[in-house]
C-alpha cells in the first residue's frame, strides 16, 4: 500500500534529483482530476492537503488547475528587469566587480541574464555575467544551462531577474549506448587495417606531386576555389560571446552590422562565399606587420561562419556611429577647422599606408600598400572628427622580392578612377598605383570643400563628385568622356575662392587630381600642406577678403614631389 509516508520519501528523491516527471508520475494529485473517486478515497488526499504538497507544488510550479503542469511563460508574462553583473576584468575595463545590473528596456524586444564562465581543468572561473538583449535562444529559459558540448567559454542565458544567478554545463545527450559483444576480427578486416595506412601515404604523396605541378604562376590571381584555410587566431572573439544587432551598410561585397562584443559595440563585415578572395586579401592585409596606426581601421579578428554553400566569411573590426565621410556630409556641414582636421588626419592615414617601414616594433617590416578603391564611403569618422581609412578589400601589398598578387587595373569605383584607370593606360609600378590613390584623395577633399561653412555664401546640397556633370549613375563611357577626353573636374564655386584656406586647399586639391600622373602630390606632402594652411589662417575669420591671400601664397609649401 502506497502511503502519504511513501510518497513524501518520493518527494525527497524527486526534489534532490530535481526530476519534476518522477514526481508527476508517482503523485495523481498533479495530473488527476479533483472529482476522481481513488484520490477522495485514498491516502493520497491525506498527502495532498499536506504542508509537503504544497512545497512540491511550489517547486513545480503546478498552475492552480490540478489538470496539468506549467510549462514556462509565453512571451512577455516573464519580464527580466535585474541581473547579477560581475566582470572578471573589472580593473582593466574600469567597470565595478560585481553587483546588480539594471537592463534597459527597449521597445518590442526582452531582456535576458546571461553568465560565461571557464572551466580550467575541473576549476569554474567566472568571466561575465550581465543582462543581455532580445536573443530567441534565451526565450523562455528560467535556468542559466550551457548546452555545448565542450567549449572555450561557456555561456549561457536565461529569463527573470537574478536568473543567472547559478549556472550549469549539461551537454546534450542521446541516452545510453549499447554496445555490441566484442568480435573476433575476420582476415579481411585484418587485411584492410594493414594496408589502409599504406593506401594513405600513397594517395598523400600523388597528391603532394599533383600540386606541386600545377602550382599557380607567380602572378597568377588566387584561385576561387582554394580554400583560403584556418583564419588568424581571434582570441578577443574566441572568448567572449558576439551578438549581431542591426545593418548599417551594404557594399559591393557584403553588409556591415552593428555587433555587440561583450560590453563593446563592433563592426561585423560579412562576406557570402563566392567572394572570400576579397576577404581573404582585406584579412591578410590587416595582418601585415605595422598596420597599426591611428588613422587606419583597428582590426579584430576574422572567421568562418556555416558550413558548404551557407558559409559565410565574417571580419571583426571597430564601429564608429559617425559611420563613413559620405553619410556624415549627407546630414551636415563641416567648420574650418573641422574641414582641416578631417582632412589632415585622413592624409596622414594614407600616407601611412603607402609608405614602407622596416621592421616595425620587432613584427617584421611593412610594405607600401595601395589602398585602390579610396573614396569617402571608405573614410570612417570618430566622436571627434578623426579620420579612419578602412575597407582594404582591394588593397596591393608591395613587399621587396614578391608579386604584388592580382594587379588588375581597371578595379575600385567607377567614379573615383584616375584618368589612367579609365582608358587601362596603367603602368603596373608601385608608384603608380599609389598615384591612383591620390586622384581619387583629390576627389574627396572637394567633396569636404563643397559642405563647408567656412565662407559667406550658400552651402549646396551634398553632391558626389562628377554628379552635377553626369549624374549618380554614370557609366564607364561616360566618364571616359568627361575625365579623360575633355579632362574635366568637379567646379569650384567663386565663393570659396574668397576664403584664405579653402583657395589654397584648392589649390592642393588640383594638384592631386593633375591629367599627368606623375606631377600628383603624395599623401605626406598632402598632409603638410594642410597642417601649414591651418597653421597660417588660423586667426582669420569666414569674411576675409581676397587681398589677405598674398600673406598665404608667399609661404614656401613641401614640394609637389615627396615619397612618390
Amino acid at each position: 500500500m502506497y502511503t502519504a509516508n511513501s510518497a513524501r520519501s518520493d518527494l525527497k528523491w524527486t526534489t534532490t534529483h530535481n526530476l519534476t516527471f518522477r514526481a508527476k508520475n508517482c503523485f495523481p494529485c498533479l495530473h488527476v482530476n479533483a472529482e476522481n473517486s481513488f484520490l477522495k478515497s485514498s491516502p493520497w488526499m491525506e498527502f495532498c492537503k499536506s504542508s509537503v504538497f504544497s512545497d512540491l507544488r511550489r517547486r513545480l510550479r503546478v498552475d492552480k488547475s490540478p489538470r496539468r503542469i506549467e510549462k514556462g511563460p509565453s512571451h512577455g508574462e516573464t519580464e527580466t528587469r535585474e541581473c547579477l553583473y560581475y566582470n572578471v576584468n573589472w580593473e582593466i575595463e574600469k567597470t565595478n566587480q560585481s553587483g546588480v545590473e539594471r537592463c534597459e528596456d527597449e521597445k518590442d524586444k526582452r531582456s535576458h541574464c546571461y553568465a560565461s564562465w571557464r572551466n580550467n581543468s575541473g576549476a569554474i572561473v567566472l568571466v561575465k555575467k550581465g543582462c543581455w538583449l532580445d536573443d530567441f535562444n534565451c526565450y523562455d529559459r528560467q535556468e542559466c544551462v550551457a548546452t555545448e558540448e565542450n567549449p572555450s567559454v561557456f555561456f549561457c542565458c536565461c529569463e527573470g531577474n537574478y536568473c543567472n544567478e547559478r549556472f550549469t554545463h549539461l551537454p546534450d545527450a542521446s541516452g545510453p549506448v549499447i554496445r555490441a559483444p566484442p568480435s573476433t576480427p575476420s582476415t579481411l578486416t585484418v587485411l584492410v587495417y594493414s594496408l589502409l595506412p599504406v593506401s594513405v601515404l600513397s594517395v598523400i604523396l600523388l597528391l603532394a606531386i599533383w600540386m606541386y605541378r600545377h602550382r599557380k604562376p607567380p602572378y597568377g590571381q588566387v584561385d576561387l576555389n582554394e580554400d583560403p584555410g584556418p583564419s588568424p587566431p581571434s582570441p578577443l572573439v574566441g572568448l567572449k560571446p558576439l551578438q549581431l544587432l542591426e545593418i548599417k551598410a551594404r557594399g559591393r561585397f557584403g553588409c556591415v552590422w552593428k555587433a555587440q562584443l561583450m560590453n563593446e559595440y563592433v563592426a561585423v563585415k560579412i562576406f557570402p562565399i563566392q567572394d572570400k578572395q576579397s576577404w581573404q586579401n582585406e584579412r591578410d592585409v590587416f595582418i601585415t606587420p605595422g598596420m597599426k596606426h591611428e588613422n587606419l581601421l583597428r582590426y579584430i579578428g576574422a572567421e568562418k561562419r556555416g558550413a558548404n554553400l551557407e558559409t559565410e566569411l565574417w571580419l571583426i573590426t571597430e564601429f564608429h556611429e559617425n559611420g563613413s565621410l559620405t553619410d556624415y556630409l549627407k546630414g551636415s556641414v563641416v567648420s574650418w577647422s573641422e574641414l582641416c582636421h578631417i582632412a589632415q588626419t585622413m592624409a596622414r592615414g594614407l600616407a601611412y599606408l603607402h609608405e614602407d617601414i622596416p621592421r616595425h616594433r620587432g613584427q617584421g617590416s611593412k610594405p607600401a600598400i595601395a589602398h585602390r578603391d579610396f573614396k569617402s564611403k571608405n573614410v570612417l569618422l570618430k566622436n571627434d572628427l578623426t579620420a579612419i581609412i578602412g575597407d582594404f578589400g582591394l588593397a596591393v601589398r608591395f613587399e621587396p622580392g614578391k608579386p604584388p598578387g592580382d594587379t588588375h587595373g581597371q578595379v575600385g569605383t567607377r567614379r573615383y578612377m584616375a584618368p589612367e584607370v579609365l582608358e587601362g593606360a596603367i603602368n603596373f609600378q608601385r608608384d603608380s598605383f599609389l598615384r591612383i590613390d591620390m586622384y581619387a584623395m583629390g576627389l574627396v577633399l572637394w567633396e569636404l570643400v563643397s559642405r563647408c561653412k567656412a565662407v559667406d555664401g550658400p552651402v549646396d546640397e551634398y553632391r558626389l563628385p562628377f554628379e552635377e556633370e553626369i549624374g549618380q549613375h554614370p557609366s564607364l563611357e561616360d566618364l571616359q568622356e568627361v575625365v579623360v577626353h575633355k579632362k574635366m573636374r568637379p567646379t569650384f564655386k567663386d565663393w570659396w575662392l574668397k576664403h584664405t584656406g579653402l583657395e589654397q586647399i584648392c589649390e592642393t586639391i588640383e594638384e592631386c587630381w593633375d591629367h599627368d600622373a606623375e606631377a600628383r602630390l603624395s599623401a605626406g606632402c598632402v598632409e603638410e600642406r594642410i597642417s601649414q594652411i591651418n597653421r597660417l589662417t588660423s586667426g582669420i575669420t569666414s569674411d576675409c577678403l581676397v587681398s589677405t591671400v598674398t600673406s598665404v601664397t608667399n609661404v614656401d609649401f613641401p614640394p609637389k614631389e615627396s615619397s612618390i
